[in-house]
């Protein structure tokens, strides 16, 4: 961090706590989502975060939407930053916004910024003008939680219950091939790879975050290819997964939210059988960031990770999970989330020096944990 970007985030930090020692009205904070809500996902996530401030504290809450189209996201970030009575904090995320936000927030030196899922380029002052130094940025190691996910689906597809089969092979569908994505899907084959070396993954990229139709025609493809579980990290395409799903007798993976819980609520036989989900707790770091800030004590003007160790990201345990997870692969699940956040696996990511960058479809031989199995981890976790 240059001085005079970490004299600008003190300086922040300072007015922070005595504006907020000082406010008589309401802390107006607003939400500006590159997509719409209802994607039972992502920005739904982000959303309970949004009410759980609101519920808790004395804030003013607003969510924008900007819809699907790209065309209308970097015009509408910057209508709404410029309706400056509008908010105190405006809240953004997704890496497709990243250098809108970077390249503007200066122009509002008396406001503040939070960004998810992706870090500001603090230290590029071609992009980050006064190197952001009123934007706090939060990411998420999906590459853990989807590790975990990679575990708990290599697991479940040996398993021999009800509509799996013989063979190690595991799906995934990708809404982008975009760094963010591979990352997960990453994470899912190295997790898959350390219950059994074997193991195979169909990866694919449906090209879109809105087209379930799209998402169910990958899918039932990948089940006809020997897969019996597929990982969706594709949005509100995913929904066309879990659809596949239930209409074969197969099994899905969800991501971002608890959505086995979500789909309960309309179709609870659907729901059955999204076995778990890969949480990214967007709603819990947009809740912890603003009781940060209401305590003076968010670094603005810097980036965190947040992981398994800090509650960023993880695996759904709900009723589904415990109703069709057996005890041993529980156990497999446990151990390995013990190993990662005890530093004893490292899960190989995408966002990295380019000599130690990992990628798609690396073979189970080439991975970090090569040599390692799920057994060891539960005899030492014993």
């Amino acid at each position: 961090m240059s001085k005079l970007r970490l004299a600008l985030a003190v300086m922040l930090v300072f007015l922070l706590a005595f504006s907020a020692a000082a406010q008589d009205e309401p802390l107006k904070v607003v939400s500006v989502i590159n997509g719409t809500l209802g994607d039972k996902s992502f920005f739904d996530s982000a959303q309970r975060g949004m009410d759980a401030i609101a519920d808790e504290y004395d804030i003013e809450i607003d969510t924008v939407e900007l819809g699907i189209d790209p065309a209308n996201w970097e015009p509408g970030l910057l209508d709404v930053m410029a309706d400056t009575d509008s908010y105190d904090i405006l809240i953004a995320g997704t890496f497709q916004m990243i250098d809108f936000m970077a390249a503007n927030v200066h122009n509002y030196p008396d406001k503040l910024f939070m960004f998810y899922d992706a870090p500001m380029p603090y230290g590029n002052m071609d992009v980050c003008v006064e190197g952001c130094a009123n934007v706090y940025s939060m990411t998420y190691a999906q590459n853990q939680g989807s590790f975990l996910a990679g575990v708990y689906a290599a697991a479940i597809t040996t398993s021999m219950m009800e509509g799996t089969n013989d063979d190690p092979i595991i799906g995934a569908v990708g809404g982008q091939q975009i760094p963010v994505i591979d990352d997960f899907i990453v994470g899912y084959e190295q997790g898959a790879c350390l219950v059994n070396p074997e193991s195979q993954s169909i990866v694919q990229y449906a090209g879109s975050w809105n087209d379930p139709a799209r998402g169910k025609e990958i899918t039932l493809a990948m089940y006809e290819q020997g897969a019996d579980i597929v990982f969706q990290v594709a949005g509100g395409t995913g929904v066309g997964v879990f659809e596949a799903a239930q209409e074969q007798g197969r099994f899905a993976i969800g991501v971002d939210s608890d959505q086995a819980v979500i789909v309960a609520e309309t179709d609870p036989d659907q729901a059955e059988r999204i076995l778990t989900s890969m949480l990214k707790n967007v709603d819990n770091s947009i809740f912890r960031a603003i009781t940060l800030h209401l305590e003076g004590e968010l670094p603005y003007g810097s980036s965190e990770s947040l992981g398994i160790p800090e509650g960023g990201v993880g695996l759904a345990k709900n009723e589904f999970y415990d109703m069709a997870t057996s005890d041993d692969i529980k156990a497999m699940v446990e151990a390995a989330e013990a190993a990662v956040v005890a530093g004893d696996i490292e899960v190989q990511t995408v966002f990295t020096s380019e000599d130690m960058m990992a990628a798609v479809g690396t073979a189970c031989a080439d991975m970090p944990t090569a040599g390692m199995s799920i057994d060891d981890l539960m005899v030492d976790d014993m």
